[in-house]
């Protein structure tokens, strides 16, 4: 299981095509249905811990997917049961289902297991999934432990990351081959835990890529503001959010922090730790700014369009937030090439849902990104880690763990977005954190107003 960090996104068709580029010589789509069953056998192995395995298959390749990797948990003397949506259709998965030569349990008499693994729809699906099939897929997911998903929970569609009915949320997702746009999201990322790769050998190529963790130099003894970065604050009329933008930047490290607002605004004659100074038409023109934020309270007049247009033309790199979102236009992005940063709501984005000749994705519930040409992506970084595997049946997240949070929008070359994700994930127990490092099954006891808990499990996947 490979972290998503800086990985290609690939959409349906260029997920598609690299399949087909891979399909030479002796490799063919039951080499490639063998390597994702297996390797799909191998991270479900690890992260079940023995206990008893429920595979959901459907009649497609990605059913196909799983009858192959149940066949190879079978082999490793796990015990594992297939329940199936359907009879196998495609040549793939008769073949799949063959080599699995197991019973097989209809979908909707099947008895749950604690670890689910749903590889009944992936990648193909266009439609919403029977009612049969939500009904089922929702009773036995509610009884497990642990759900995974394989490539794509069944119920979500690849490109857009729209729920297509009813769908689960799971605590892993196994992704094939390459990282799909509704990993990434929402509302499907929500659902979909913690997405890990898979390698199954496909070359995958993409303009779109995710965003690996920043790692910022320590100070050492020659430091200075300067070398620290410089930060320059673009306020509007309403300057409260960009005074907490620029106190934001201070807290975050920068080393000089410039807040422009108009005259008598920001109080520039109190001595502050941000420096203040009335917004003037040369105000960027100081050399040693590294990066300009504009957008918190920047308001949508003209005056706004105006400060907008200064910081575009400025060369530096841009963090783009709130009314400046709903003046920019893909057009003018393109032009600006420093890199970006744009932090969307669902709202106040119609920059992510504007259609391009390569793709259209949906904005995001709350993210961040960064954006060069007219096709968005969105794409996580990782912070904090999130948690992960359930708790108890009802499935609430440990008390101190972070909530997965916003993510953002890359189009189509050199663009970054930001999600508070985690590229690990980190076992805790009602105030202990474990070391994130490796991979454990942890038990704790936590002694509170009732007395002492037990055994609230977790997992860490490294």
């Amino acid at each position: 299981m490979i972290p998503i960090d800086g990985l290609p996104v690939l959409t349906a068709a260029e997920m598609h095509a690299a399949e087909q580029a891979a399909m030479v010589g002796e490799v063919t789509e039951a080499t490639l249905m063998d390597r994702a069953g297996s390797a799909i056998a191998q991270a479900v192995a690890r992260l079940a811990a023995g206990r008893e395995i429920l595979v959901l298959c459907g009649p497609g390749n990605n059913g196909g997917d799983g009858y192959i990797a149940a066949a190879a948990l079978k082999r490793q003397g796990l015990a594992v049961r297939v329940a199936a949506s359907d009879a196998p259709r495609s040549t793939g998965a008769c073949r799949a289902a063959a080599i699995w030569g197991g019973a097989v349990e209809a979908l909707d008499r099947a008895e749950p297991a604690p670890v689910f693994v749903d590889a009944i729809f992936g990648t193909g699906l266009s439609r919403s999934p029977s009612d049969e099939i939500q009904n089922a897929l929702a009773r036995l997911a509610e009884a497990a432990w642990l759900r995974i998903a394989v490539d794509l929970p069944t119920g979500v569609a690849m490109d857009n990351g729209k729920a297509l009915g009813k769908v689960p949320r799971f605590d892993v997702t196994l992704a094939l081959g390459a990282v799909k746009p509704s990993h990434l999201l929402q509302p499907a990322a929500s659902l979909m835990g913690q997405v890990r790769l898979l390698d199954i050998g496909v070359a995958t190529r993409s303009h779109a890529r995710t965003l690996t963790r920043w790692h910022l130099p320590e100070p050492d003894a020659n430091s200075h503001k300067y070398s620290r970065g410089m930060v320059a604050v673009i306020a509007g009329s309403m300057s409260g959010a960009s005074e907490l933008t620029a106190l934001a930047a201070l807290r975050a490290g920068a080393g000089y922090v410039l807040h422009l607002a108009s005259a008598g605004v920001s109080g520039s004659a109190a001595p502050h730790a941000v420096v203040r100074r009335d917004y003037t038409a040369d105000a960027l023109d100081e050399d040693r700014i590294g990066a300009v934020v504009i957008g918190p309270g920047l308001g949508r007049d003209a005056d706004a369009s105006a400060r907008l247009e200064a910081a575009l033309s400025g060369g530096r790199p841009l963090i783009i937030d709130g009314d400046a979102l709903r003046l920019v236009e893909l057009g003018t992005l393109a032009k600006h090439k420093a890199p970006k940063i744009l932090t969307p709501t669902a709202a106040s984005s119609p920059i992510c849902s504007a259609k391009s000749p390569t793709t259209s994705l949906a904005p995001r519930a709350a993210p961040p990104g960064k954006v060069e040409r007219s096709s968005c992506t969105r794409v996580p970084i990782p912070s904090s880690p999130p948690p992960m595997a359930r708790q108890s049946s009802a499935r609430r997240p440990a008390p101190g763990c972070p909530p997965q949070g916003p993510a953002t929008c890359w189009p189509e070359r050199s663009v970054q977005c930001w999600r508070r994700g985690s590229n690990r994930l980190q076992r805790r127990r009602r105030g202990m954190a474990s070391c994130p490092g490796r991979t454990t099954l942890g038990q704790g006891f936590h002694r509170g107003r009732l007395g002492r808990r037990a055994f609230r499990r977790q997992r860490l996947i490294a």
